[in-house]
């Protein structure tokens, strides 16, 4: 696999993981009767930053990946 493939996946894990982070709250408080702002942070704080710090990890190892193919196209 080249770069190019290598970084768009490592681009698309960090999609995904970002977007597991509000599904989990989301199931989390899928039970409660009423919704609010407030309510949704306080589950999003549940869920924890984990996921947030390994899609931004991933996103950036994706992009670098992506600029080095780049680079060495040139």
């Amino acid at each position: 696999m080249n770069r190019r493939g290598t970084g768009a996946i490592f681009c698309l894990i960090s999609a995904i993981l970002y977007s597991t982070r509000y599904i989990s709250a989301a199931i989390f408080g899928s039970n409660v009767s009423s919704w609010d702002e407030e309510l949704f942070s306080n589950m999003l704080s549940y869920v924890g930053g984990t996921l947030t710090t390994l899609s931004i990890i991933s996103l950036v190892i994706g992009v670098v990946y992506l600029i080095l193919a780049e680079k060495n196209n040139e």
